[in-house]
């Protein structure tokens, strides 16, 4: 069966849970600091909820795919916004690469459903 487009949902969902949980990582300052680390926390477990509902519908390894390149985009935004991190022309080209390899299994492959 083809998934429906709360699946889509799900995912997008369990991504912003694991950019959130991503992001207050890096802002516990190595679990030092108690409300991100609760972040954390919270973050993680709210990402893999909703990752395992978008497992009845899609395969596991396009599952992840589009997880990550979705989640790539996200920190890489969060990292530039909350912590001014900046990545250099060969950084950015690798994550465009990453990007455009998701994009092709999605509109070429036929693995995007059971």
């Amino acid at each position: 069966m083809a998934p429906n487009y709360m699946t889509y949902v799900y995912l997008l969902i369990a991504v912003l849970f694991e950019t959130f949980g991503s992001t207050c990582l890096q802002a516990s300052q190595q679990f030092t600091k108690l409300m991100p680390s609760l972040g954390v926390l919270f973050g993680f477990a709210g990402a893999f909820y909703f990752f395992t509902l978008v497992l009845r519908d899609l395969p596991l390894g396009i599952t992840y795919a589009l997880w990550s390149g979705i989640g790539m985009i996200l920190i890489t935004a969060s990292g530039r916004i909350i912590f001014g991190q900046k990545l250099d022309a060969p950084a950015m080209l690798g994550l465009a690469l990453i990007i455009a390899g998701i994009v092709v299994i999605n509109l070429f492959s036929k693995s995007g459903t059971h």
